[in-house]
């Protein structure tokens, strides 16, 4: 506690130092009153600035005493979702407000973290950011606060209620204990992942969606003297999957939201421990042949779903998937919803656990997986305007298992054709496919022929406010050609023919 404390004060010391103009709003005295009892560690700064142009916005990795290496790593989490510069979100000016971070107090287990940004010069309104993978509460900084502070809006952001994972070997060939996972195929390397606890079900990530929503509206309502206007949720990959989950499950709480490729889950496909296997069981041969399209491995892989491979020398997009998501991620889902399953059976090189995971006949032998599944599902059943931006190639969570499977949901729970529709007072949807995007921005450094999803991601959300704000027409789903941008009259509504293209 007491480091915690010099923590504060040291921040406090050099925001100081900035000349901080005169605030509209209530101070960190009266938010912190508000606060009390719901939250639990709770630091308030008046900052001269809430962007990440001030160094002091985003924490340090590993800042927070008593966790373990890799539990709290915010500043390498803002980096997942968002392109390096200069592609980045631009900083124009600086916002002065208060930054507020702490813990949910009803969490038993410590881990639930909260996010809070109130901007001196607030525009009434409130956005509420989900966050990807096992990510922290900073993880959207880059891409979401920076792009809606500068705005004006106010804005929230949680952890899903996890912290992110704990590194339980350097150098094993083996498991060190049985939730352990492998960062990749090739790795030494071991963690465990906080959200595979028995006290931290997948349910929990609507569920602090949600609340992190109730605390900030109580909180700009405190600080501002007004209660928010809009309140709009935004997320990206397991992150969006939280914006559909906010609007299928408490649509009075928002307004509308932005789903950045998120994730989808049905018990009877598609999901994770369907799609992700077929690919890290064939890579391995894929690489045998050559990277060879037209061998039987590679065959196997689109087959399941996979957009086409982009190979560049001995780069390969499927390689760099491969080594950083594909395992770790299905180990990590499998030991949620089957924990008895024996992940690594044979030792390192083996495919029987991740690679040769089978979804359906586990679920013939245990219906619990499948309920477990159905608990987190993704129904299409929307309260509120919703936009899901994808890439076509996405080889994470492929589009055709996922924006597309999540539109298609959409249309047979609300009728619509493509989601371009609004009818009998239902919520307007939309997928804007980027055509050659692919889930991690950043890959793009490697494979000049992807295309960056954020700027499409940013440009929705003003159209959806501009929708829900004053009842301009959404423009219709439609890919996005290469180069191109979201349009009133798209040349090609509906999705994208190709993939890929060169």
């Amino acid at each position: 506690m007491r480091r915690r404390r010099r923590f504060y004060v040291a921040t406090v010391s050099c925001l100081a130092a900035v000349a901080v103009p005169a605030l509209a709003h209530a101070g960190c005295p009266e938010v912190l009153a508000a606060l009390a009892g719901r939250t639990a560690d709770v630091t308030c700064v008046d900052s001269a600035d809430l962007t990440t142009h001030n160094p002091n916005t985003t924490p340090a990795n590993n800042s927070i005493p008593g966790l373990p290496a890799g539990a709290f790593t915010p500043q390498t989490d803002r980096n997942v979702i968002s392109p390096d510069p200069p592609n980045r979100t631009p900083i124009t000016r600086a916002v002065p407000g208060l930054q507020v971070s702490g813990r949910f107090a009803g969490d038993p287990t410590g881990e639930a973290r909260f996010l809070l940004r109130l901007p001196s010069d607030w525009n009434g309104k409130l956005v509420v950011a989900g966050a990807s993978g096992t990510r922290s509460e900073f993880n959207g900084d880059f891409a979401w606060s920076d792009y809606v502070l500068q705005k004006g809006y106010a804005y929230a952001s949680q952890n899903k209620g996890v912290l992110n994972l704990a590194i339980t070997s350097l150098a094993s060939a083996t498991p060190p204990d049985a939730n352990s996972c492998r960062l990749n195929p090739a790795s030494s390397v071991w963690v465990d992942f906080f959200d595979n606890a028995a006290d931290k079900p997948f349910t929990q990530w609507t569920r602090y969606m949600i609340e992190a929503a109730l605390l900030a509206q109580r909180t700009v309502r405190v600080n501002y003297h007004h209660p928010a206007r809009r309140t709009y949720a935004v997320g990206t990959s397991n992150g969006g999957y939280q914006v559909r989950r906010a609007l299928e499950t408490a649509p009075e709480i928002f307004d509308g939201g932005v789903d950045w490729e998120g994730t989808f889950v049905d018990d009877r496909g598609p999901n994770i421990l369907i799609d992700l296997p077929p690919a890290i069981a064939s890579f391995p041969a894929y690489v045998a042949s050559g990277f060879d399209p037209s061998s039987q491995a590679a065959q196997n892989i689109e087959a399941a779903g996979y957009p086409p491979d982009i190979v560049s020398g001995t780069s390969s997009l499927w390689g760099l998937y491969w080594g950083q998501f594909w395992e770790v991620t299905q180990c990590q889902w499998q030991k949620r919803f089957d924990p008895t399953w024996t992940t690594y059976a044979d030792g390192p090189n083996n495919i029987d656990g991740t690679g040769g995971y089978d979804y359906f006949g586990r679920v013939a032998e245990d219906r619990s997986i499948a309920r477990g599944v159905e608990a987190v599902e993704t129904t299409g059943r929307l309260g509120r305007p919703l936009v899901t931006v994808a890439g076509t190639m996405d080889a994470l969570l492929p589009i055709e298992r996922g924006a597309r499977a999540y539109e298609d949901a959409v249309n047979r729970a609300h009728g619509h054709e493509h989601g371009d529709r609004r009818e009998h007072g239902r919520p307007s949807y939309r997928l804007y496919e980027v055509q050659n995007g692919n889930h991690i921005e950043t890959f793009k450094n490697t494979f000049p022929e992807l295309e960056l999803i954020q700027p499409h991601a940013q440009r929705a959300f003003d159209l959806l406010v501009d929708h829900v704000e004053h009842g301009a027409a959404l423009p219709p789903s439609q890919c996005i050609p290469r180069g191109g941008a979201l349009a009133a009259h798209p040349d090609q509504r509906g999705r994208c023919p190709d993939l890929f293209v060169p």
